[in-house]
């Protein structure tokens, strides 16, 4: 009996671990809702510290949003995670990237904050607000608020899409991409108190911004977080363009975003990937050329339509005796007149493989660049991050084995195969020196005479 009641806490820890640890590793995203009327939460007290607000369970929390407001306000933002709210803002005192927001929550009449909602549910967000209510449906992506009009005599669902958070880039990009999102939120509210329009505000983003350090369990294989990482990152399904019933593109990005020459932002990613509002019907599949067409309906106010295309061939190569396919150019046609291309550099990959890439775009400091092919195209800055695309042998609608673009001989590896030649020369040269020592071959007798060795010897 003694051992089993010591036993018995022992095996409670381990499984209160495993649920611990599988909790935190699921893909969850804050939510932070506030409004400028009154409402009640009734679910809210029934929530403990570390618990995920599941899809069913934000359909309860939202019922009073849909219910009672009439105007509705979703900004959605491509990365956001709980920590960045203290991360950032104790690492860098002298700013708060969050200001606008914190000020907000505070002064609101009614406020709740959602410090983890599952990715599944911020995913299907959007179409469960449009299923709930007949709204007026406005999508704004150029940012530009000030002069936003709000028709009150029906419901308004405004979806404000944020300037995205560039992943690789250092925190002080981060910092100001957030400080940027925090006034633009803080503008809006104000516009709309001092027009005297009730308006309620949902917060949120898409997938985590960081993984949090709590989920690394010490005695994991590496490769067992990287995979979680990757799984953590695809927080949204790519999308695919079908012929009948086979899928013959697969394209996915973590951040689609363009910038006119006027300075005009364009991010393209949540109207492709996750509202899925882009029109594909032009593209064109074959065995030996694929286009994937991309076209936008007025992305920003200075232009009316845009269309992306991403121009593939598969072709038979005899160095390697097999298919391999390539992006080989870009092309993008602004109001049915304006055409800009781009030339593709080092994404290919076997015919039975997607090509995958971390950074695409038009700066010299990406590993696969756009490079300018006509005056146009000077007009334009690229920027893709997480590119994944296959036009090509696709099978049960999924990707197929990534073959990455980055070459094999990467700045680490030549810096460690330079400082590998210099130790072995180092090595060599101290070697050869030790060899070239000579030993005495005469000895002096201390009971004879001394030894007399010509200088010639």
């Amino acid at each position: 009996m003694t051992r089993l009641s010591s036993a018995a806490p022992a095996l409670l820890l381990c499984t209160l671990a495993v649920l611990f640890r599988t909790s935190l590793s699921v893909g969850h995203v804050p939510m932070l809702l506030w409004s400028s009327q009154r409402l009640q939460w009734n679910t809210y007290a029934t929530f403990h510290e570390g618990h995920i607000v599941s899809a069913q369970e934000l359909t309860v929390l939202l019922q009073p949003f849909t219910q009672n407001c009439r105007n509705l306000i979703l900004f959605l933002q491509d990365m956001l995670s709980i920590d960045d709210f203290t991360y950032l803002s104790e690492s860098y005192s002298n700013k708060d990237p969050f200001q606008n927001v914190q000020e907000i929550l505070q002064s609101s009449p009614s406020s709740l904050v959602l410090p983890a909602v599952d990715c599944e549910a911020t995913r299907y967000l959007l179409s469960f607000l449009q299923e709930s209510e007949d709204w007026n449906l406005t999508n704004i992506t150029n940012l530009n608020v000030s002069q936003l009009e709000v028709n009150t005599a029906k419901p308004n669902l405004l979806v404000i899409q944020l300037q995205p958070l560039v992943s690789g880039l250092n925190e002080i990009s981060t910092l100001e991409a957030i400080a940027e999102n925090d006034k633009i939120i803080g503008r809006l509210t104000m516009d709309l108190q001092q027009r005297g329009i009730n308006f309620s505000v949902i917060y949120t983003a898409v997938r985590p911004s960081r993984i949090s350090r709590r989920t690394v369990v010490v005695g994991e294989l590496r490769r067992q977080l990287m995979a979680t990482e990757e799984e953590d990152s695809l927080s949204y399904s790519p999308l695919n363009v079908t012929t009948g019933n086979d899928t013959c593109i697969l394209f996915y990005a973590s951040n689609f975003s363009l910038k006119t020459s006027s300075s005009d932002f364009i991010d393209l990613t949540n109207a492709t990937f996750v509202t899925r509002t882009v029109d594909t019907s032009s593209s064109e599949c074959s065995d030996s050329n694929t286009t994937l067409s991309l076209k936008y309906a007025r992305p920003v106010n200075r232009i009316s339509s845009l269309e992306i295309r991403f121009l593939m061939t598969n072709k038979f190569y005899e160095g390697s005796a097999r298919n391999w396919s390539t992006l080989d150019s870009v092309e993008i046609v602004q109001d049915g007149e304006k055409f800009a291309k781009f030339d593709v550099s080092v994404i290919s990959a076997p015919a039975e493989y997607s090509s995958h890439c971390q950074l695409v775009g038009t700066s010299n400091l990406y590993p696969a660049r756009l490079v300018p092919s006509n005056d146009e195209a000077k007009n334009w800055d690229v920027f893709i991050s997480t590119l994944q695309i296959q036009g090509f042998n696709i099978e049960n609608n999924q990707f197929s084995y990534a073959s990455d673009c980055t070459g094999f001989f990467t700045p680490g590896i030549w810096m460690g195969l330079v400082t590998s030649i210099v130790l072995l020369w180092i090595l060599a040269y101290g070697i050869h020196m030790i060899m070239q020592l000579t030993t005495n071959s005469r000895f002096d007798d201390p009971k004879g005479p001394s030894l007399s060795v010509p200088q010639t010897e």
